[in-house]
């Protein structure tokens, strides 16, 4: 189900991009220079598409970043319970290799 919903929606998703790589293959420039717009200190000339792409892969790297860093406390929590569980299995290894059959627990009364 997922494969399906995945090719729904990608195949669509990378037509456009080809066709928007493929209309806006003119050079832009863009400007680094907020206070000269005439002349610019600093500016580069590089397709649209280039441009757009470029900014959409800042977004998500940035998107992916921010929420690594917003799971922190989830992670650090999973860890903790983690080290608690394994703490836990290793008290009741040794409280069942104490009371194995080998040693005489008391009758029970009755």
């Amino acid at each position: 189900m997922k494969k399906i919903l995945a090719i729904v929606i990608l195949v669509p998703v990378a037509i456009i991009a080809v066709a928007l790589s493929v209309a806006n293959r003119h050079p832009v420039a863009l400007s680094l220079d907020p206070f000269n717009s005439v002349d610019p200190a600093v500016a580069i000339s590089m397709p649209l598409f280039v441009l757009v792409f470029g900014a959409i892969a800042v977004g998500v790297v940035l998107g992916g970043v921010g929420t690594w860093l917003g799971q922190g406390r989830w992670r650090r929590q999973a860890r903790h319970l983690r080290h608690e569980v394994r703490d836990v299995k290793r008290e009741n290894t040794q409280y069942r290799a104490a009371t194995s059959p080998g040693t005489t627990l008391p009758a029970p009364r009755g």
